[in-house]
């Protein structure tokens, strides 16, 4: 490649005053990195970095607090919240039909399959179903730049096929990366600024005014949010936003993803802090189990079993959904189901009619708890989803008030009881490394024994396996889950991962690196947040 052709890091003259960039501009997204959207990032950073820089370390405390056998209630001094009658501002027509959403990273062709897919949303997702390399992110955001103006065309390199928008797509959400998680490649006043104010800032500024041209609107999901002041801190970005680019204050629009324990908690006082830019709740139930496990992880009254034993018709996963359900009606906006991970089976049809058949029984059963959508992770389940949502009077349930539903905080605490077998033990072990060796090589969305995993699983697995270690767990067949046996069992996991795979695959992987940093999280002393902050510092 020669010198002209190969991307520079920008002059620091062109740069906004107080922004450093510490990796070359991918090729033909100059534009996305230009100087006026930089410019805004940066004012988001300064703003709203000590307001975040709190709240994290809020977080931190009540970690503490945890370990030390403190347990989460609804809170007292908003009470009044709960109690009384108030409802969120109402949704654009556009959002009012929402029974099937696709979700997938931001990589071209999925953007232009998944708008394509007959779902009525299309979340694309900058955190959980992507490797945050600086090319992903940033190319992502060209990737949604041109599908919001229609020039989103993909030609597969190997084929020659030719994907191109249809008439009719999905209305288009877009997932920024959660409070948590910095973006590395970008310094603001000489300090690594949010992930989620560069995703969002760089999103809103090139596109809030052209949705709205198009007669849609900046929509959004939150990801990992632990309450209800993280809320008002989106909120309070929703509205600088809007107002330093002159859009209408409501014409956003987010959706959060209830996938923590301590966010359980608090659905009506997150409504509260979101109501002008309310979009409703979904089940994130993946994340939601991690962080159960993570938040309970020094009790040993709390340990889990097999995660595979986790379903949905679990007590407190129940609890859960129709607390989420009753809450969002009862303030007038949608409460969305969970994931189906399943992907089709094309090689075993028998295989495959079971794998459908478990994703329709999950939607008809989230129909029955009055969710008013729900989420699939390949094409193929569109359909299956629709057909399950079909017979809703209306294109969705907000008349279903579930004023039946009682939830306590017990029943949000109760913790499912069952077998931690030596299957369970491998299972976490193969598949957590198997998906981190390639989000270390820069792909978050990996089909692992015909399903579709995200970041969600390789946290549940590498969680569960410190639990068990660190309490001592004993298998089904009576033995200690001890540092030994987690050791030898991933040695045999990975000599069938590399047989699996071949020695040319092996070597040009990340394997090795990625094997030994679940083993190290998984074995450590003290246990991390989240799998994602160590494993960046490796992208």
């Amino acid at each position: 490649m020669s010198s002209l052709l190969r991307p520079s890091t920008p002059n620091p003259a062109s740069l906004p005053s107080g922004v450093e960039l510490l990796a070359p501009v991918p090729p033909g997204c100059e534009a996305i990195l230009g100087a006026p959207a930089l410019a805004f990032v940066r004012d988001l950073e300064r703003r709203f970095r000590f307001r975040r820089a709190q709240l994290l370390a809020r977080r931190e405390a009540l970690k503490r607090q945890l370990d030390l056998g403190w347990r989460p209630d609804f809170l007292a001094e908003t009470r009044a919240i709960r109690d009384s009658a108030w409802s969120v501002a109402p949704v654009p027509s556009e959002l009012l039909d929402r029974r099937t959403e696709i979700t997938g990273p931001v990589d071209r062709k999925m953007v232009v399959n998944a708008l394509n897919s007959g779902a009525q949303v299309f979340m694309a997702d900058f955190e959980d179903a992507n490797a945050p390399t600086w090319e992903n992110c940033v190319r992502g955001q060209l990737n949604l730049f041109d599908a919001i103006r229609r020039q989103v065309d993909f030609t597969e390199p190997a084929s020659g096929k030719s994907y191109r928008l249809n008439a009719k797509t999905a209305v288009l959400f877009a997932r920024p990366r959660g409070w948590h998680l910095d973006e590395k490649h970008v310094r603001v006043d000489g300090r690594v600024i949010s992930a989620s104010l560069f995703d969002f800032g760089l999103y809103f500024f090139h596109n809030a005014h052209e949705l709205v041209a198009r007669g849609s609107g900046p929509y959004f999901y939150l990801p990992k949010l632990e309450n209800h002041l993280e809320a008002r801190l989106w909120n309070e970005v929703f509205e600088l936003a809007q107002d330093t680019l002159g859009v209408t204050h409501g014409t956003l629009k987010a959706t959060v993803l209830i996938e923590t324990i301590l966010a359980a908690f608090e659905m009506n006082e997150i409504l509260w802090e979101l109501r002008e830019h309310s979009a409703g709740l979904n089940c994130g139930r993946w994340d939601y189990i991690f962080s159960c496990i993570k938040k309970l992880r020094a009790d040993p009254a709390c340990v889990f079993p097999d995660r595979a034993t986790v379903g949905m018709d679990r007590p407190f996963l129940s609890a859960y959904s129709q607390l989420l359900v009753q809450t969002c009606h009862r303030r007038g906006v949608h409460a969305m189901g969970g994931m189906a991970a399943q992907i089709p089976i094309k090689d075993d049809p028998e295989k495959n009619a079971a794998a459908l058949a478990k994703v329709r029984a999950d939607k008809e059963r989230e129909v029955r708890s009055g969710h008013d959508g729900t989420w699939v992770a390949h094409p193929a389940l569109v359909p299956i989803a629709l057909e399950a949502f079909a017979g809703l009077n209306g294109p969705n349930q907000l008349h279903v008030k579930r004023e039946d539903v009682r939830v306590s905080a017990q029943d949000l605490l109760e913790v499912p009881r069952g077998a931690i077998t030596e299957a369970g033990l491998r299972q976490n072990l193969a598949v957590g490394v198997a998906y981190l060796e390639a989000w270390l090589r820069g792909v978050g969305c990996v089909p692992l024994h015909d399903l579709m995993e995200d970041a969600a699983t390789a946290e549940i697995s590498r969680v569960q396996v410190w639990q068990w270690l660190r309490h001592g767990a004993r298998l089904a067949d009576g033995r200690t889950v001890d540092v030994a046996l987690v050791r030898t069992t991933l040695g045999e996991e990975m000599e069938r991962l590399r047989a699996w795979v071949g020695p040319e695959r092996w070597a040009a992987g990340r394997f090795e690196a990625a094997a030994a940093l679940f083993e190290r999280l998984s074995t450590q002393s003290e246990l991390e947040d989240f799998l994602t902050i160590p494993a960046y510092a490796q992208l």
